[in-house]
């Protein structure tokens, strides 16, 4: 399916992708405490509404 060198490849890129995110996070980490201190609220509210159209829906059927 896949080569041996094309398997190579994403390995390294996976784990290059892997460290310039980790990298580039931590140069940021001061930004995001300050313009992203309460996103926590939204995934919650993401979740609910959800999880309210999931009940709504099973309900329905």
């Amino acid at each position: 399916m896949f080569s041996k060198g094309q398997l190579i490849f994403a390995g390294l890129f996976v784990i290059a992708f892997t460290i310039a995110m980790i990298w580039s996070y931590r140069k940021d980490i001061k930004i995001h405490k300050k313009h992203y201190k309460n996103s926590f609220i939204v995934i919650i509210a993401m979740f609910l509404i959800i999880a309210i159209f999931t009940l709504i829906t099973f309900s329905l059927h």
